[in-house]
This record gives structure tokens, sequence and C-alpha cells, in this order.
């Protein structure tokens, strides 16, 4: 018995990217792909945008929020199956690019 090859759809946005990554389908496809990559013996972690983030530098910094966010982006990160640092560095560069198109 043949198990379904699962493919991404084209997203009209990143909420609806967004959606799909955090449905059963979406976590059904994370599955298929480790197990792809495990039985080619190569090892990935993360996404594309999690792998550009691992591999610029960083700076250690303390920044202090309000727990009800940091209980949210742990929530959402968790649904994501991402460490919710990434979450935030990944929610910080996107706000830093949408602020600089605006200038």
């Amino acid at each position: 018995m043949s198990k379904k090859v699962l493919k991404m759809p084209k997203f009209k946005n990143e909420g609806e990217e967004a959606d799909w990554w955090a449905s059963p389908l979406g976590r059904a496809y994370v599955k298929q792909k480790s197990a792809e990559t495990r039985s080619r013996g190569t090892h990935l972690r993360g996404s594309s945008m999690v792998g550009m983030l691992n591999r610029k530098s960083s700076v250690q910094i303390a920044i202090r929020l309000p727990s009800a966010d940091l209980e949210q982006a742990r929530e959402i990160a968790e649904r994501k199956g991402i460490g919710y640092q990434t979450l935030l560095k990944m929610l910080v560069r996107e706000g830093l690019l949408r602020e600089t198109r605006r200038s």
C-alpha cells in the first residue's frame, strides 16, 4: 500500500499559508518531508527562513515582553513546530522589512 504524496499548494497570502501549516495536512506534509530526508540519510532543521536566520551571526540581547505576548508566541510557535525565539526573530525581521518598505 503506497502512501499519497502530499504537495504544498500555492498560497494567496501569508495568513492562508500559516493556516495550512497549522492544519493536519500541513503537519502531515512536514512529517512526510522529514521521513524522506531521514531515508536519504540527511537531516534538515526547520524551514529555509529558519536556516537563513541561523546562518546569520547573532547578537545576544535581553528584551522585556508582556507575559501574555510571550505565552502567545510560544503557543503559535508550538503550532508551527518551531521554537518561540525563532518565531520572534521571524516576526522582528518581517516588521523591519515592512517598515523599511514604508520609508
